[in-house]
């Protein structure tokens, strides 16, 4: 298998010159790194202006390898060819190598790059990524490839040692400015004036920057501005200061891995705090990672999660009876989340509120955390990534494991584990009673192994002494309740009044409204009974886009024009039966006497979408009319095809409850000239899956979004 490595842009802040003329200091060996031994020149060439270099080099490495491995493959050292092609005209160094000894049996090839960095001439960007491919190796092909990333992991921290090591040297010779190539390039100058009409670092930053706003925080200013675009590469001193000290190797997984979706993810790129939880919660296996992060990709865009501080309101109720808020921060400045589960009525808040409530509730805790975390960062100066969360337990007794109440605590331990790992820090659990140990038997289970290991359980007035609370928590914030001086928000609690409590109605009710309040419609579909969306068009070069997820079942899409329009809607066709629809978001309106090719046309071929899959395309309309957007019940038996009317078809089915469907959709019409591909290729005029539903559904399913593709 292929191992490939990407570095983040490593920033030398000086002219690409000056960089040149360190790196050349490198050959034709280099005393300060013992590995690099010697270099051969192979051959070397110039264009007649002197503006462009290619140089090919043999290099001679002693590889960081067990003597025995050295003497089983009968060798002490290791060459590689490396070829240089320098751009004087375009500023830009290109080196790429390869590896010549046992190229037969190992692949590696190297590729860097020095260019001038986007934002500033004066400073120089350098870039690494390589990739192994271990074919055969005596026996050792594993140990082979932990010696290799061993070493692409050294070469990238070496290598900017080495030319900041000849930048002071240079320095301290006097030299700090090298003029830029001409066609009669001049000699290395002593001169600390810069080149005229060279732009300064002012002229080149953004008008918003300013040299005050740099000298307070340069480092948070300047990549503020550098990384905001998702296009924007990672700056190693960005990934220092906002996400914390990784390994090369994990680097170069947050990088991948931030790369693969830009390419294929067609809507909001995550920021790189969320993508490096993942893959931290899946020990940096990016295949792994990948996985679960597009499963909570599509689970936030489904449930509009990243709008959810903005239109979540929490009820009254909990205002008043949920017992948790935020308190300041811990001794490590992550934000500090109290939590007095003990005085908390769990029956009362699940009859007044349902599952859905609590969840949203909960999710909301969760995004508000991850606000904090990030101005923390601001704050403090280092990357806080995570919060820690103190439970207090004193009042916990067997009403709290009250089954609906357990069972309502299971699910969004499920849904908070799989959509926000790695965002504990650390657990405080206080004042753990008797009781204790049965809840703790019932949701361990369900909370992940890493998770686990940050949970802190103290029993009585443990927390009290040393080596408890005061060593997480500065003693001054120390809640009252706690024995600390510190007043705390938090609500006390109590029991809520039954007159709160809700039917199982009424909550089933707030339920679906809940998964209802996004800009997405839900629809349910029934066999015999296909929701349809119409949609008038004016303009004939209108571009119609949508974007559904099949939460349920198995559907079909269709497309249809008609010149006439449609009958007023038909809704809740059960009704005239006197039977109530569990759904009455289902919309008919193609008439059951139009006749397809004559009242109505197809647009697009027919599309099959399987549960689960998140579904985005868009059409270029030809005419002016009335386009039908239709989802239909799939994979009708033989046997069904009766003269039944619509309405007797979905009675004969309703005893089957498999024989529903249920999508949530989300259409929009845009001008041509507006459109900017957001949804699909303009040039296919065809629906297609997105890639990044094709990363989570099976190979079946992925086979058939390259059908479509086609």
């Amino acid at each position: 298998m292929v191992q490939k490595y990407q570095s983040p842009v490593r920033v030398y802040k000086h002219p690409f010159e000056l960089v040149m003329a360190a790196y050349e200091r490198r050959f034709p060996h280099l005393s300060s790194d013992p590995m690099f031994v010697d270099s051969d020149v192979i051959s070397e060439e110039n264009s007649e202006d002197g503006s462009f270099n290619k140089i090919e080099r043999r290099c001679k490495l002693d590889v960081d390898a067990p003597r025995l491995l050295k003497r089983i493959a009968g060798v002490d050292y290791v060459y590689f060819i490396q070829k240089n092609s320098l751009n004087h005209r375009e500023r830009s160094l290109c080196i790429e190598s390869h590896n010549e000894t046992f190229s037969n049996r190992v692949i590696i090839h190297e590729l860097c790059c020095y260019s001038v960095h986007p934002e500033n001439e004066e400073w120089t960007c350098f870039e690494q990524s390589a990739s192994l491919d271990i074919k055969s190796f005596f026996g050792f092909e594993s140990t082979v490839e932990k010696i290799a990333m061993k070493q692409y992991a050294s070469s990238i921290k070496k290598g900017k040692e080495i030319i900041e090591y000849y930048l002071k040297e240079l320095e301290e010779e006097g030299i700090i400015y090298i003029p830029r190539w001409s066609v009669c390039p001049s000699s290395p100058t002593k001169s600390m004036k810069p080149k005229k009409n060279s732009p300064s670092i002012a002229s080149v930053l953004p008008e918003a920057l300013s040299f005050e706003t740099l000298k307070s925080d340069p480092l948070s200013s300047l990549n503020d501005t550098l990384v905001a675009s998702p296009d924007d590469k990672l700056d190693a001193d960005y990934i220092k200061r906002y996400l914390g000290d990784l390994t090369p190797l994990q680097e170069s997984c947050l990088i991948r891995l931030r790369h693969w979706l830009q390419e294929t993810h067609k809507g909001k790129i995550p920021k790189d705090e969320h993508i490096l939880r993942f893959l931290r919660a899946r020990d940096f296996n990016i295949d792994k990672a990948r996985e679960i992060l597009c499963q909570s990709l599509t689970w936030r865009k489904q449930h509009q999660v990243d709008y959810l501080l903005d239109t979540w309101s929490s009820p009254q109720v909990l205002h008043d009876y949920y017992t948790g808020g935020w308190h300041h921060h811990d001794n490590d400045g992550r934000p500090l989340y109290i939590l007095r589960l003990g005085h908390m009525d769990t029956k009362g808040l699940v009859r007044a509120l349902g599952e859905e409530s609590l969840l949203r509730h909960v999710l909301s805790i969760n995004e508000e955390g991850l606000r904090r975390c990030e101005e923390n960062t601001k704050v403090f100066g280092r990357p806080i990534s995570c919060w820690t969360c103190l439970v207090d337990l004193e009042g916990l007794n067997m009403r709290h494991l009250w089954r609906p109440a357990v069972k309502a605590l299971l699910r969004i331990i499920e849904v908070v584990e799989a959509n926000y790992p790695e965002t504990l820090g650390r657990l405080l659990i206080l004042r753990a009673p008797r009781v204790f140990p049965v809840l703790w038997t019932l949701v361990s289970p369900f909370i992940d192994e890493n998770t686990r290991k940050k949970f802190l359980i103290y029993a009585g007035n443990d927390y009290q002494g040393s080596g408890g609370l005061v060593d997480y928590i500065d003693k001054e914030v120390i809640p009252d309740f706690l024995g600390g001086e510190c007043m705390c928000e938090v609500p006390e609690g109590g029991l809520v009044p039954k007159s709160l409590y809700r039917t199982a109605e009424e909550l089933e009710n707030d339920e679906i409204r809940l998964w209802t309040e996004t800009i997405y419609q839900s629809a349910s579909i029934f066999k015999g009974a296909p929701h349809e969306q119409l949609i008038e068009i004016i303009d004939a070069t209108s571009v119609i886009t949508w974007d559904f997820d099949v939460c349920k079942g198995d559907v079909v899409f269709n497309i249809y024009h008609s010149k006439q329009a449609p009958q007023p809607a038909r809704k809740d066709p059960l009704a005239t039966h006197g039977i109530t629809s569990p759904a009455g978001n289902n919309v008919q309106l193609i008439e059951k006497t139009w006749l397809l090719g004559q009242d109505y046309s197809m647009v697009e071929s027919s599309l099959t979408c399987k549960e689960g899959e998140s579904v985005q395309g868009s059409h270029v309309t030809r005419w002016p009319g009335f386009y039908i957007l239709q989802w239909k019940f799939h994979s009708m038996p033989a046997c069904a095809a009766t003269n039944l009317s619509r309405v007797d078809d979905v009675l004969a089915t309703l005893q089957v409850s498999s024989h529903k469907c249920k999508v949530m959709y989300y259409t929009e019409v845009l001008g041509s000239e507006d459109f900017r591909g957001s949804m699909t290729s303009l040039e296919s005029s065809h629906s297609g899956f997105s890639q990044l539903s094709a990363a989570t559904t099976s190979s079946s399913q992925s086979q058939s979004s390259s059908m479509i593709s086609r």
